[in-house]
């Protein structure tokens, strides 16, 4: 059989050229198409349901809304495993899928399951999914440069304006903010006031909730003109909210600064994000979608921090604390270097041992086909270059250079045998 596609090869060597032309110029098109990346994504393909439900306790999360969330998801199609974490004031439902799985139709069977189960939730607790990332996402961190700027005014600049300028990226599914104050209105209420007063703390936060919000009152027809009537009531200013009214005291109207203070004040943080030890600091990471080209994904955001750059106030700038990009290029370069030492050495081996350039040739060509080949390859079974793939590639060329050099060495010998059995022929 090997003989036989030796001879057809031998008959139609245009064919064959023409075919490897082909594949290498597909190879070319393939190895563009093909997802660049630093690492391999070995996480399980997940869809991860996060709850908030402030203040409740492990317990209560759990019993409440974990334990609802898992028995309701557990009916799904191709599911492997559910796990569930519940902390405080936080819920996390796992879903593991199988691994041929789209991760996009599995995000959609959740979703629809979660419509279900939204009404086993406690009022104004509401599932939602995370982002469509992987647990080797995290592909670029940041840090914003402020000096003279409070923390807190750092963290309303990066979830106010830079956050949202950077979702508008290709391939990222989420920046998520770490670091600074989160600002909020804080009313400090006196118990002895509320009591005095007859009202309920409950009532206050009804009340509070009732006169933020605008609301329309219809169409007014005068003289021939409508006018939309609308009662705008969003709080503004410490004083709105101080001016709210929560009851009335012996027909007179208590308000919020008659039953406490209001002020300006940050939510309540866990910890702290500090750099190099000189200081806490406002960031963000950015979460890659799955599948997307890492590499690529890094240059188009690069190019947008810098347009973003350009509206910041002024003395605020952005500093790289991580960039996987440098990683996967040097492993690209790696791979460059290591093929042109390949096809150098092999030149100069052949050239050498055997006094034949066109053996080198026949060697030395067959190395970038097939490394085009192999990019076919890894985007038919969806595997990325990465460090693992790329460096089984460098791997592969010796075996490729070794294979190559026998099959001339061994041409080269029985060509020789048979011209000195011609030579013995004759000479006889």
């Amino acid at each position: 059989m090997v003989q036989k596609l030796i001879e057809l090869s031998l008959r139609n060597r245009w064919m064959v050229l023409l075919i490897a032309a082909c594949l290498f110029i597909y190879g070319i098109f393939e190895m563009n198409r093909n997802p660049v990346d630093a690492i391999p994504d070995l996480s399980e393909n997940q869809v991860i349901v996060f709850t908030e439900w402030t203040g409740r306790g492990p317990q209560i999360m759990e019993d409440q809304v974990t334990y609802p969330l898992v028995s309701n998801l557990q009916g799904l199609p191709n599911v492997k495993n559910i796990r569930g974490t519940s902390m405080f004031g936080m819920s996390f439902v796992y879903i593991i899928f199988e691994d041929d799985v789209d991760i996009y139709w599995a995000r959609s069977r959740v979703v629809e399951k979660l419509n279900y189960a939204q009404r086993l939730m406690p009022a104004g607790v509401t599932p939602s999914l995370g982002p469509e990332g992987t647990g080797v996402g995290h592909i670029f961190w940041y840090t914003l440069n402020a000096k003279g700027m409070d923390l807190g005014e750092q963290r309303a600049l990066q979830d106010w304006y830079i956050k949202f300028a950077l979702q508008t990226v290709p391939g990222v599914a989420e920046v998520a903010s770490f670091g600074g104050f989160e600002k909020q209105y804080q009313i400090i209420v006196d118990p002895i006031k509320l009591q005095y007063y007859s009202t309920s703390l409950m009532n206050v936060i009804n009340s509070v909730k009732a006169n933020n919000n605008n609301v329309g009152g219809g169409k007014l027809e005068m003289g021939g003109t409508s006018y939309i009537i609308r009662g705008l009531g969003y709080i503004k200013s410490k004083a709105d909210i101080e001016s709210i009214g929560v009851g009335n005291f012996n027909g007179i109207p208590v308000r919020v600064r008659d039953i406490g203070r209001v002020q300006m004040g940050t939510e309540p943080r866990l910890g702290i994000f500090d750099k190099d030890g000189n200081g806490e600091v406002v960031g963000g990471i950015v979460v890659m979608r799955y599948g997307q080209n890492a590499d690529k994904v890094i240059k188009i955001l690069k190019a947008k921090m810098k347009d973003v750059e350009k509206g910041l106030p002024e003395g605020v700038t952005f500093e790289t604390s991580y960039d996987r990009s440098t990683l996967i290029e040097a492993a690209i370069d790696n791979i460059k270097e290591k093929l042109v030492e390949e096809i150098v050495i092999v030149c100069l081996i052949v050239i050498l041992f055997l006094l034949h350039w066109r053996s080198a040739l026949s060697i030395i060509i067959q190395i970038p086909i097939t490394i085009a080949v192999s990019f076919i390859l890894l985007n038919l079974f969806g595997v990325t270059s990465n460090i693992m793939s790329l460096t089984g590639i460098a791997l592969a060329i010796g075996v490729i250079v070794d294979n190559g050099i026998i099959m001339s060495e061994n041409s080269y010998r029985y060509l020789s045998e048979y011209q000195n059995s011609l030579t013995t022929k004759k000479e006889a």
